[in-house]
Formats: structure tokens, sequence, C-alpha cells
């Protein structure tokens, strides 16, 4: 694994269109809003690793009592407070915080699977460390990593809108049940497909990676002009976490509320704690 890898990740994030494309997004996930809600609490001091154009930005300062947004892309950090300049931002790579004192922060943040692109390893590694650092005792560091054996996407669909537009048909009886069985099929047709394609595409870059098999590892990322990106199944993560010196406490599909499958879930976000 060769650092031209995240290279090439900072050469992606540091062009002024991708910078604008970041800075437009706005929302948080079901998922994200899920963890944030239940282990981040008022009036904490909250570092935001890989904060791009300031995404989570409004959400993690509205109830920081210090916010410090960090990414290691000039142009996303000038973004950021050209969006928000009454907050703090930082150009600085995760994986050496060393401009923060220990014990300086009661959450750390790292959204969007943006731990998977530093590289090597070891610098993946240092990262956690440094997180682990900046926190204080009982502080929580909450991140997401790309599951490795992620195929079959897109292969589910929503039921009740079937239902609501097979009541266009029939609001009930033998017509709504026929209605909803004929779009149901093409639903689960159409899935087949799309699924199918994408799992193809998908295998040729995970299947002959040993992350796909050992459940860790870089695998070859299309999306980012070709370097790779460091993913884990939930248990190599969680080993990975303690390792440092965190206990888990949570691991969420990115697909939250819904379930997670072993080969559909894109990626999980982890909860741990500094104990």
């Amino acid at each position: 694994m060769s650092a031209g890898d995240q290279a090439a990740h900072l050469k992606l994030y540091s062009t002024p269109e991708v910078a604008a494309q970041y800075a437009r997004m706005d929302s948080l996930s079901a998922c994200e809003q899920h963890v944030f809600d239940n282990y981040l609490r008022p009036g904490m001091d909250i570092l935001d690793l890989g904060v791009g154009g300031g995404r989570t930005t409004p959400y993690l300062s509205a109830i920081a009592s210090r916010y410090v947004g960090v990414d290691y892309s000039e142009e996303m950090v000038l973004a950021c407070r050209s969006r928000f300049p009454h907050l703090e931002f930082e150009l600085a790579d995760a994986a050496d915080l060393s401009q923060f004192p220990d014990a300086s922060f009661d959450a750390v943040i790292f959204s969007f699977n943006g731990m998977d692109c530093l590289a090597p390893y070891g610098k993946r590694e240092n990262c956690l460390r440094e997180c682990h650092r900046v926190l204080k005792r009982g502080g929580v560091y909450i991140f997401s990593t790309h599951n490795p054996r992620s195929l079959f996407l897109d292969w589910q669909w929503d039921r009740t809108r079937l239902r609501s537009l097979a009541s266009k048909v029939a609001r009930q009886g033998l017509l709504f049940d026929l209605s909803l069985a004929v779009l149901t099929v093409g639903r689960v047709a159409l899935s087949v497909v799309r699924s199918s394609a994408k799992a193809i595409s998908r295998g040729r870059h995970r299947l002959p990676s040993s992350a796909f098999w050992s459940g860790a590892g870089y695998v070859v990322d299309p999306s980012a002009h070709g370097a790779r990106m460091y993913c884990g199944i939930p248990d190599c993560v969680v080993s990975e976490v303690t390792r440092i010196g965190f206990q888990s406490l949570q691991v969420v599909p990115e697909n939250y509320p819904g379930r997670t499958y072993e080969y559909s879930t894109r990626w999980y976000y982890y909860v741990a704690s500094k104990d």
C-alpha cells in the first residue's frame, strides 16, 4: 500500500469543483442522526475530522461548547471558512493532531468514511491513536468505514410506495391485490437487474482483494481516480479500535433503520469510548 493512494485522494478533494460539490451538502443520514442524538450532548467540545464542505457543521456546532472542523484539503477548509466565518477550521492531517493538547475534546467525529482515505495503514493507526489521545476520559469517537463485502446494492425497495401506487388502481379487493402483485414482480425484476450489474462491476475490484476474504484491507475505488480505499467488516474494525484502547459501544449500518446485510450494507458507523 503506497502513500500515493492518499495523494490521489488529496488531489481529488483539493479541486475547487469537488470542494464546491461538498459545500452544497448539508444533511445528515438517518444513521448519523441516530448516533449523534444518542451519543452527543449539548456543551461538548467537538472535533470534526474530514469536515469536507461542512456538511456536519450545522448540527455539531449547534450543540457544541467548542467546535473545531479539520480537513487536509485546503480547498475544503477555505470553503468551510467562507460558509461559517464565525467558527474554527484548521488545516491538518487526521494522522497528526499534534496542534491539539491531550484530553481536549469530549467527542471526535470522522464521518463519511473519511478515515478510509488514510494510507498507508500506519497512518490509519496513527489517526486512531491521535483520536484516543485528544479525547477526554469517557469521550466518544464516532466514525464510519466501508464494508469490503458490499456487492449487491439497490436490491431493496419501498413496499409502502408500491402499495400506494396499487391503491390508485383500486383501494382494496382483488384488483388491488393483482395490481400490487404486478408492481412487486416488476420491481423485483428491476432490482435484480440493477443489483446484478453493480455487483459485477464491484466484484471486479473486490473479489480479487484480500480485504474481501480476510475482512479488512484496501480495495480499488474507481470514484477516487483508482486510488485504494480501506474497508473492514465490523468484527475487524471493532478489534482494530479495541487494540488502540477504545471500548466499542455500537455498530450501526448506513441504511439504518433498515437491517444490516453482510453483502449489501455499504458501510457501518462505529461508536467507541475512551475509558
